[in-house]
């Protein structure tokens, strides 16, 4: 037991022990320099002899090489990536550098990561400690905390030890503070018992319980020296190394500057400076490094940051100097380090940087390709090459989710750029960056202004500048900049051959929709969802807008066709970025046919997808659409908690999706409980903001006009039902039509409507709720069996559909009609399976292997394992053969 953290040891010691009985986690270690987190990790390690360890430290000058740090956490194992899913393995090796890269997404990278741990762990529980992780390079940090968020069924322990600044969310952390005054006593007298009680008194007050200080300082030639943490301990480092033979100073600053701790290239860099493995000695024995195999490591980073800052310039650029002689096949460190001594313009180095970024991106080390384009452009002269490395500089920044740089830098590039095609890049990089932010409406104005500066000089690049802005604006629910891209592009000269047409005319309906209502829209939107249906493989864009504009036009079906096979395309091919609209489209879907289990899956899904992209747009989206399904379940805490998400994200993006679905799912949730003055009223408050610019206006125009007929007020009923009536007319829909005359018949009830609401359609909720409507008036007209007939359909829906609380007003209602209610039925088997318990069913009755099920849902093939045995026993199966000859439904 280290000192004064035996808390922390044993939060520690249960991950450990979970990871021994086969489950995973993560956690995240937070603390000041020196506090004790690499001594907590050391400490961990010696306790899991049992397990396998691999270890990985984030370094400081390793920050812009990508990669860096995951390639030192798995290259002990590496040998076994050749086990994982090809395409896996393949983004793997690429991003390592052990293979040709292909640019494959990020998120796959981050998959193959989870994927490798899972197989290592096969053999036995494993331990991964990653220390300095505020250090980490970007891409490296990105794929362990994607797998870390993934961690399950493994039987992996992932403990990452970082700064404040190192952002992990979603995994659980725990914050070391300073020693209590007993323990830091204890440790003081156990590393110098000779103190003299006036330097010991002054030590303990001066430390401030901080552990590295209570060793270091008493090594000071002056341990009152005021000065603040954790400073002190780097001069004392400084102090110390000072005190060495110049040939062990700079061998520690070869070590410090080299950023591999590759022990080989720090010996032939210091055999060209003239330097013995003595010096390396020298070093050892001063307790500073730490040479082990093939590798050379600093007893404590700090010590590191100590060699670098207190070196003479001189000497550093001697150092990097010798590196950059000594690596003649790593061309990417070789640059760096030539960078680092390049004090003035130098093109030469520029071209070389630029060449390393483009390597870095082609691996998604976006950031590190950002870093080294702005190195790039500090070297360069040439205005047109400076405009160029500025522009590729803020698109990697972007990429690599670094907005406030991407900002800046597409900034300079365009006080400089001048060729179109070059404006509408930066115009839309500078949208998208605005985008992300949340700042949808400053994204807008920027498409519109990089439109005008090239609409005569290259239409078609305008054009799509013009129907981004337009699809922001709708999504804005903001008629007024709507209405100005769809004039923008009806004046553009564009050619048939641009390929435009379609998304020209899908922006001018959506013009249309918000001005005079979403019935004029209808017929300027059906053929993008007809082109979208057409298309097999690729143009994702235009397939999500198809299956957004299906929900749009009431063809649920072709929306959940479209949004289906997108899913499964994104998903196999690892095309993660698509992958969270494709999900709201098909939890929309699913919504609207009934299939609420499954709508609940896809949208936790896209939920966890969206939340690890950074996309707080798409995190409202599902979080309003979760919070319905809530309703309709009748789980009223975790509707208005999602609720309450939902609208948190609405006041930063002031994208009304979401908070349509939120507000019309607690008023739904108000109409079940009989709360109904409640729900009219919170559903025309949404009707007074932007609200009343999505379709689901539109589709809560029944519950708006039951509520007002339930609340004794009939004459706030009919502006829901004028609206609805507009856009069933201009739709044509079975189910439009039945709907509206469930309406009718609630206003003036009668059997001619009633009997119509009833026909058979595609929406099963809606025609249990025409039951349950019917069978009210019919028990109200005294002909209690007709209404036993119709209420005992709808409390079968109802229950089948998991409707809690409908279900609960049906029963009641056919109680009071005479009928003695039996216990439940039996629920349906899939309603007990959790979310993720579906989505591996679903799956796992197509044929798919463990292996396959794990990539498309981004788990290991263990945590399909676990969730799939867990799913046999609910299902009544026990085995893949059972399991596949029950009837699960449509997906």
């Amino acid at each position: 037991m280290i000192k004064g953290r035996g808390g922390d040891q044993e939060v520690i010691d249960g991950l450990l022990e979970s990871a021994r009985a086969g489950r995973s986690g993560a956690l995240v270690i937070y603390g000041d320099p020196g506090i004790g987190k690499s001594a907590l990790l050391r400490s961990t390690a010696e306790r899991a002899a049992d397990l396998r360890v691999l270890r990985s430290v984030g370094v400081e000058t390793e920050a812009e090489l990508p990669f860096a740090a995951l390639h030192q956490l798995l290259r002990p194992e590496l040998a076994r990536a050749e086990a994982l899913p090809e395409r896996q393995a393949l983004a793997l090796k690429g991003a390592l550098g052990l293979g040709e890269a292909a640019g494959e997404d990020r998120f796959l990278i981050g998959l193959a990561t989870l994927s490798l741990l899972s197989e290592i762990a096969e053999d036995g529980p494993l331990l991964c400690l990653v220390d300095d992780a505020h250090w980490l390079d970007r891409a490296s940090a990105d794929a362990l905390l994607f797998a870390a968020r993934r961690l399950d069924a493994e039987g992996v322990a992932l403990l990452f030890a970082a700064r404040d600044g190192f952002s992990a969310p979603g995994l659980p952390e725990r914050r070391l503070g300073p020693l209590d005054a007993e323990s830091a006593a204890e440790l003081l007298t156990e590393r110098d018992p000779h103190l003299a009680e006036g330097v010991r008194s002054r030590i303990l007050a001066e430390s401030r319980g901080n552990p590295l200080a209570l060793i270091e300082l008493p090594r000071t030639a002056d341990p009152y020296t005021l000065m603040p943490l954790p400073r002190r301990i780097q001069e004392a480092y400084a102090t110390r190394i000072a005190e060495l033979p110049a040939g062990a100073q700079l061998m520690i600053l070869l070590a410090a500057v080299e950023d591999t701790g590759d022990l080989g290239t720090v010996l032939r860099a210091a055999q060209r400076l003239g330097l013995g493995a003595e010096s390396l000695g020298t070093a050892e024995r001063a307790g500073f490094l730490s040479p082990s195999g093939g590798g050379v490591t600093f007893v404590h980073p700090l010590m590191r940051a100590a060699a670098v800052h207190s070196a003479a310039f001189d000497q550093r650029l001697v150092a990097h100097r010798a590196l950059a002689d000594v690596l003649d096949d790593q061309d990417d460190r070789r640059a760096w380090h030539l960078a680092a001594v390049a004090l003035g313009p130098d093109e030469q180095v520029a071209v070389a940087l630029e060449r390393a970024a483009d390597r870095a991106r082609i691996r998604h080390g976006h950031a590190a390709a950002a870093a080294a384009l702005e190195r790039a452009a500090e070297l360069t002269t040439d205005p047109g090459a400076l405009a160029r490395r500025l522009t590729e500089a803020a698109v990697a920044a972007a990429d690599a989710g670094l907005p406030d740089r991407a900002q800046a830098l597409a900034e300079r590039a365009a006080r400089l750029v001048e060729d179109p095609r070059s404006i509408a890049r930066l115009a839309g990089l500078r949208a998208r960056v605005a985008f992300e932010r949340g700042s949808v409406h400053t994204a807008h104005d920027i498409l519109l202004s990089g439109a005008d500066r090239v609409a005569e000089l290259d239409p078609l690049a305008a054009g799509l500048m013009l129907v981004d802005a337009g699809r922001n604006a709708w999504q804005l629910s903001d008629p007024r900049r709507v209405e100005e891209a769809a004039v923008r592009l009806r004046r553009l000269p564009l050619r048939e051959e641009d390929g435009l047409n379609t998304a020209v005319d899908a922006v001018a309906a959506a013009a249309d929709s918000l001005n005079h209502g979403p019935a004029r829209a209808l017929p300027g939107m059906r053929p993008l969802v007809l082109d979208a249906r057409g298309i097999e493989r690729g143009s994702y864009g235009l397939r999500v807008n198809g299956a957004f504009v299906a929900g749009l036009v009431g063809e649920f079906e072709w929306q959940r066709e479209i949004s289906a096979a997108l899913v499964e395309e994104c998903g196999a091919l690892g095309m993660t970025g698509w992958l969270p609209i494709a999900h709201v489209t098909l939890a929309a879907s699913a919504v609207y046919l009934g299939r609420f289990a499954d709508a609940k899956a896809d949208a936790a899904e896209g939920l966890r997808i969206a939340r690890d992209f950074g996309q707080p747009h798409r995190t409202g989206y599902l979080e309003g659409m979760l919070a319905w399904i809530a309703a309709v379940e009748g789980d009223d805490a975790r509707c208005a908690e999602l609720a309450g998400r939902c609208a948190e994200h609405f006041a930063v993006t002031g994208i009304a999706n979401g908070v349509a679905w939120s507000e019309w799912g607690q008023a739904l949730l108000d109409l079940s409980r009989g709360r109904h003055m409640q729900a009219l009223d919170r559903l025309e408050s949404a009707l007074a903001g932007p609200v009343r610019h999505q379709i689901q206006a539109v589709y809560f125009a029944p519950d708006q006009v039951e509520a007002a007929v339930r609340a004794g007020l009939p004459d706030r009923a009919k502006e829901p039902l004028d609206r609805l009536a507009e856009w069933a007319a201009a739709a044509r829909l079975d189910w439009a039509d039945a709907v509206l005359a469930r309406c009718r018949a609630l206003i003036e009830p009668g059997d001619e409507l009633f009997a119509a609401a009833s026909r058979p359609h595609g929406r099963p909720m809606e025609r249990a709720r025409t039951e349950l409507a019917y069978g009210e008036w019919l028990r109200r007209e005294r002909r209690k069996r007709e209404a036993r007939t119709r209420l005992r359909a709808a409390l079968e829906t109802f229950q089948r559909l998991g409707a809690a609380p409908w279900a609960e007003r049906a029963a009641a209602e056919l109680r009071a009609a005479g009928e003695i209610i039996a216990a439940p039925a039996a629920s349906d088997k899939l309603a007990d399976l959790s979310p993720q318990e579906l989505q591996i069913v679903r799956l796992a009755v197509t044929g798919l292997t463990n292996r396959e099920i794990g990539a498309r849902l981004f788990v290991s093939p263990k945590t399909v394992s676990y969730h799939l045995y867990r799913a046999f026993p609910k299902l009544g199966v026990s085995s893949r053969v059972e399991l596949a000859r029950l009837d699960l439904g449509a997906a």
